[in-house]
């Protein structure tokens, strides 16, 4: 599935790339006039000229219109299309070189007819780009990597599977000279691969600024619990009351001078003080998930487990980037993204506590 929409061209870029187009066939005809010229004043009959010229000139002609015609509609060119547009004006040079009469005429018949062969090519191109440029997809590319790819696939089956060795290591060397050739000229290709690494490099760039200006939390405990102590007894003038005074009886009805003192019983709290999960198995109960296991997937809520017993398996508690680091080195699996969206959870949640 293509990915870039369709462009339309400006007006100014139709009108620069028709300017660009008029010299090619105007060049491309003035060849084939100069080779009809050459050849006529050789032989002095313009019948054969004109042959000579049908065929140097003319079907190259006809291929380079076969040629624009297949780009324009998204298709790659035959090979044969491709050497008949080289192969053809090659030919009428050597038929002008060899009827020339000096070496001069010689050089002259000879170039003459690479006007066409440039025309041809250049206007191939020329609707090539346009082309790739409208709709992003470049079709000689994509046929060359096609092919590069089906050969690279044989070669490597061949170097794995064939039973003579010599075979085996022939294909070998051959696979790795074909590597050296995939994806050349694939223009989108090598757009997806600056894409892939840009994003790689935006997110190591994330986790680097992330771990340089973490702020370290101090963890959270449980508030201690105050042991209930006894008030001082106020103090007042005449004898020291210390104690409870023992009720009046019938024998005696004043109250006695010594009293019972009583040693207040210390007030012990409702609860121990909370102590924090230690291990990774309780601070996953806690959170009611399972225990995470090393080398296999782990959830977000997983995930933020993992750092909470990382974080505070030291004193004092890990920063994101250590704790990443015991993350990785505890074989624990997390994509960086989730990992550090994790902290922030853990972080967000510290902060709430405090």
């Amino acid at each position: 599935m293509n990915d870039t929409p369709d462009r339309s061209l400006t007006w100014g870029q139709g009108l620069v790339l028709g300017a660009a187009a008029l010299p090619m066939v105007a060049f491309g005809g003035m060849g084939g006039w100069g080779t009809y010229s050459n050849i006529t004043s050789v032989f002095h009959r313009s019948a054969t000229a004109l042959g000579v010229v049908a065929a140097g000139e003319g079907a190259p002609l006809v291929l380079a219109l076969v040629l624009v015609g297949l780009t324009m509609l998204g298709q790659s060119a035959p090979a044969a299309v491709r050497v008949g547009l080289w192969t053809l004006p090659a030919v009428a040079s050597l038929t002008g070189a060899a009827v020339a009469k000096t070496v001069t005429e010689a050089v002259v018949f000879a170039v003459t007819p690479m006007a066409m062969c440039v025309s041809a090519e250049g206007m191939g191109l020329l609707a090539r780009r346009i082309v790739v440029y409208r709709t992003g997809v470049d079709a000689e590319a994509q046929r060359r990597n096609a092919t590069v790819m089906q050969r690279l696939a044989y070669h490597r089956a061949r170097a794995a599977n064939h039973p003579d060795e010599k075979a085996r290591q022939a294909s070998e060397l051959k696979s790795w000279k074909l590597a050296e050739r995939v994806g050349t000229g694939d223009a989108q290709l090598g757009v997806h691969l600056v894409d892939v690494q840009r994003e790689r490099m935006t997110a190591g760039a994330d986790a680097a600024l992330a771990g340089m200006f973490a702020l370290p939390v101090t963890a959270v405990t449980a508030p201690a619990v105050e042991t209930a102590t006894t008030p001082e007894p106020l103090a007042v003038e005449g004898p020291a009351v210390t104690g409870v005074t023992p009720p009046v009886t019938e024998e005696d009805t004043q109250v006695t001078d010594e009293s019972e003192t009583f040693e207040p019983e210390p007030v012990t709290p409702d609860t121990d003080p909370v102590t924090p999960p230690v291990t990774l198995e309780e601070i996953a109960a806690v959170a009611g998930v399972p225990v995470p296991v090393t080398g296999e997937p782990l959830t977000d809520a997983q995930l933020v487990v993992v750092l909470r017993h990382l974080r505070y398996s030291d004193d004092p508690p890990l920063s994101y980037r250590q704790a990443v680091a015991a993350f990785r080195e505890g074989g624990f699996v997390g994509g960086e993204q989730r990992v550090r969206k994790a902290w922030g959870s853990l972080m967000s949640h510290e902060e709430s506590e405090a």
